[in-house]
């Protein structure tokens, strides 16, 4: 699919923001329920906005919006209708919208990009699915779940659909159907461990699957620990010849039990440059990497 922001990924590489929750948590927010970041699309989207604004100004050149956990399921459970559901939705990629707004100020000629972020289906279930997949749904179960919010995500007009942390090839078949015919561009990735999927699947196989999807513009690898990218960014560029996507983690691991990270971060900027030689064009981080990180890869990717 052609567009400016498939254009702009060939010229590449571009920088991609960082964690979200944990700049959000920085500023003071809680965000222990179900609904996550998304719980601040209702409650405080000025926050959202500053949070984007903050990557921005590290060096970022995309925006992921604060929609990964944002469903009609999961605003249904805390009783907000599908009409208000919608406008949240929406109001994700505006906040991002306005952030870019903010950040050009003064440098009109700077690109910025807003990629709107569709979580897999676990993340509705708020408890860790996402790292295991095989929910027990079927592929048109899955289609029928996506489909909707996609719509409403593709209308808002962002640059891009980030399908992301997608854990298994089941998964990310029903995404790659619900995405037709949205006239939005999209990048596909997963959440995986090594060389295979979270589900398990080989990820020659998992990235073939998006090989000739035509509204497939990166595939690539997220929320991993950064061990795992350079050969999974190697794979998905040589089994599809399209641009490869890269935001993993710190290298901290999430301990489910006390709902805390535990260990020490091995997110070194000057890996990105390896990244980068292997057809990285996307890069920046997810769980855990701040503005600071960021920043470091702007400057590495620029040669600064």
């Amino acid at each position: 699919m052609t567009s400016d922001f498939a254009d702009a990924l060939a010229s590449g590489p571009l920088v991609l923001d960082g964690g979200l929750s944990n700049e959000l948590e920085a500023a003071g927010h809680d965000l222990g329920d179900a609904l996550w970041s998304a719980r601040l699309l209702a409650e405080d989207p000025e926050a959202l906005t500053r949070a984007h604004l903050a990557y921005f100004e590290a060096g970022a050149d995309v925006a992921i919006t604060a929609t990964y956990q944002a469903t009609f399921e999961g605003f249904a459970r805390r009783g907000v209708g599908p009409e208000r559901a919608a406008e949240l939705l929406a109001l994700g990629v505006e906040s991002a919208r306005e952030a870019a707004r903010r950040a050009r100020a003064g440098r009109p000629d700077r690109r910025l990009w807003v990629a709107a972020s569709a979580g897999p289906y676990g993340a509705l279930l708020a408890d860790g699915s996402e790292y295991r997949g095989r929910y027990g749904l079927g592929a048109g179960e899955l289609e029928r779940f996506h489909r909707p919010r996609l719509e409403v995500l593709a209308a808002a007009r962002p640059d891009v659909l980030a399908l992301e942390t997608v854990p298994d090839t089941d998964e990310a078949a029903a995404l790659l159907r619900a995405v037709r015919g949205l006239g939005v561009p999209a990048y596909l990735s997963y959440t995986v461990a090594g060389d295979r999927t979270r589900a398990g699947q080989p990820l020659e196989e998992a990235f073939a699957l998006a090989a000739d999807a035509a509204e497939v513009v990166a595939v690539g690898v997220n929320c991993c620990a950064p061990e795992d990218v350079s050969g999974a960014v190697e794979t998905a560029a040589r089994v599809t010849g399209k641009p490869v996507v890269a935001y993993p983690n710190s290298g901290e691991a999430w301990d489910a039990g006390s709902r805390s990270w535990r260990g020490r971060s091995s997110f070194a900027a000057e890996r990105v440059r390896d990244w980068r030689d292997r057809g990285a064009r996307l890069v920046g981080g997810c769980c855990r990497v701040g503005p600071r990180t960021i920043e470091s890869i702007a400057r590495t990717l620029s040669g600064g």
